[in-house]
């Protein structure tokens, strides 16, 4: 390591006194002008990172659905998936280091995770369309090419576009071509074999408007424009050239507002939906003739995909174990529907992607989504070796009808991480084999009627909680009071957790009508406001 270099490169990107971040679950996120110091010192993790499983690392820099005056950095790891817990922890250590202590903490890391530093290593760089991003991405080179690290910058791209090259860089091609045009190629080809074995007479152009929340998703839809079949016709609305990105608009804004986004004018029954401002999330939606909204959240797009594969798994007559991974947060209604109509095994974890993403390989198909719209599908080893030989030596038609179906789901789903693009596809891909409307999709289940709140304390950590987040084990004498309280409720259920990023208790309550669904809500939030030191003034109804 040269440590003249590393001190020369690190005082031109100097830390703020005072500034200390920790990585979480979306890495780091803060105002842009906060981060150069990190993006640099990420650049050095990820050649770290590198050396220690000879792979390449892919550094994203974005801050997803926050405001644009955000920024953010996230590392990836070798099959795309989100970086290894124990490295968290050295990218927090290594983000607030003094500038004195770096060449100790990277030592340290070194010889913790058994790091040899004569390796090669090499890092994919990707970014979000903010302002702030390209002088961002540019420190994150300086981090890698002071550790003598190889880089390739592929610039402008979505967040689960640059997990897919990663995974297919270090799986020497067997995922795809590790290039744009090897992403929409893979994508479009499986897309357009899927449409073709419809036989439903359906409407024959599919029309969809897409809200691209003024991000990146606008510029990868247009390149991908020209892969797409006749039959699909996209209309791209807040692409970016007028408006902020994720202002008024995008998934986050559709589901936490529960209505429109600004900038899309919606007909009676049209389907509509919306990515997030790095495109690994999404939301459907449509007004009823009425002029009512309804939002088809992750929980119905989970749903409408397991009961597609449950009948291709059902006539593959294959073993395979199959089941829907959910949070706490997921409708009530929605795991009823899983569990008692198509009768698919339903788990809860903790909130946070890298819980769903652990839990759903477990299984042979693993659905996994977040209500607000971030998920996938994980096929295991096993069954896609035992999918794609059927589609080869499979006599029975039917039988092998629908092992190419699968086989094309499996190339169509970006299986790395959620991806609003990917997930477009196989949402449009099953509407259309199964002659499905968007109010037929909606009508699968009704959802409960609940209510998101927050209050402010003095320290989040007073409330610890366990069964996936589902019952608090402290403050004493909280749960019992919130078991009291669903009690006087139908249908009703409630939990609180800390938030992961504030001094501040997330409150989720559900109940057979809006006004019980508020109401204990507001009654939860009062308990925890009075047991687990609520600051300011009690929470309003």
């Amino acid at each position: 390591m040269d440590s003249e270099a590393l001190r020369k490169y690190s005082a031109l990107h100097p830390k703020p006194a005072g500034l200390t971040l920790q990585y979480g679950t979306a890495g780091f996120r803060t105002k842009a002008e906060q981060l150069d110091h990190i993006v640099f010192r990420m650049g050095l993790l990820a050649i770290l990172r590198s050396k220690a499983v000879t792979a390449t690392i892919g550094i994203m820099v974005t801050a997803s659905h926050n405001p644009e005056e955000d920024n953010g950095v996230k590392l990836v790891d070798p099959l795309g998936e989100m970086l290894h817990p124990s490295w968290e922890e050295y990218a927090t250590q290594l983000a607030n280091a003094e500038e004195q202590e770096l060449q100790t903490v990277i030592t340290e890391i070194c010889q913790k995770a058994a790091v040899n530093l004569n390796k090669d290593a090499s890092v994919f760089i990707g970014r979000d369309t903010r302002p702030s991003s390209k002088k961002l991405s540019q420190s994150v080179i300086d981090g890698v090419q002071v550790l003598g690290g190889q880089y390739h910058d592929y610039g402008l791209v979505t967040t689960p576009q640059l997990h897919y090259m990663v995974c297919c860089q270090n799986t020497q091609g067997q995922y795809g071509k590790a290039t744009l045009e090897g992403y929409y190629e893979k994508l479009s080809k499986a897309f357009m074999e899927l449409i073709k074995q419809s036989h439903c007479s359906g409407e024959s152009q599919r029309h969809l408007k897409i809200d691209c929340a003024n991000g990146i998703g606008a510029l990868k839809l247009s390149e991908m424009k020209p892969y797409f079949p006749q039959e699909v016709l996209i209309h791209i609305y807040n692409d970016g050239t007028k408006e902020k990105l994720n202002h008024l608009c995008g998934a986050d804004f559709v589901k936490v507002h529960q209505k429109p986004p600004g900038g899309l004018d919606m007909k009676p029954n049209e389907r509509c939906c919306s990515f997030d401002g790095d495109a690994d999330r999404i939301v459907y939606y449509y007004k009823d003739t009425a002029g009512h909204f309804h939002l088809i959240d992750g929980d119905k797009i989970a749903t409408l995909i397991s009961i597609f594969l449950k009948e291709l798994l059902a006539k593959v007559k294959q073993n395979f174990k199959m089941a829907v991974v959910q949070t706490a947060y997921a409708n009530g209604n929605s795991t009823r529907y899983l569990q008692e109509t198509l009768k698919v095994p339903v788990h809860c974890v903790k909130t946070g992607v890298k819980h769903l993403h652990h839990k759903a390989q477990e299984f042979d198909v693993g659905v996994y989504f977040e209500a607000n719209g971030h998920g996938t599908v994980l096929f295991s080893k096993a069954a896609e070796t035992k999918i794609r030989q059927l589609v080869k030596e499979e006599k029975d038609d039917e039988k092998r009808e629908a092992a190419k179906m699968l086989e094309n789901m499996i190339d169509l789903i970006n299986q790395t991480v959620g991806d609003a693009v990917s997930d477009m596809l196989v949402i449009e891909a099953i509407l259309a084999l199964k002659g499905l409307t968007v109010q037929q999709w909606d009508a699968l289940y009704t959802d409960l009627p609940n209510r998101l709140l927050k209050v402010q304390v003095a320290d989040r950590r007073v409330i610890d909680t366990t069964d996936a987040e589902r019952r608090a084990l402290t403050p004493p004498g909280l749960q019992e009071k919130i078991d009291a309280l669903v009690k006087k409720y139908k249908l009703s259920r409630a939990f609180v957790r800390p938030s992961g990023t504030e001094d501040v208790v997330r409150i989720y309550a559900e109940a057979d009508t809006q006004e019980n669904a508020d109401a204990l809500a507001h009654e939860v939030s009062l308990a925890v406001f009075h047991l687990a030191g609520g600051k300011g003034a009690p929470p309003q109804p």
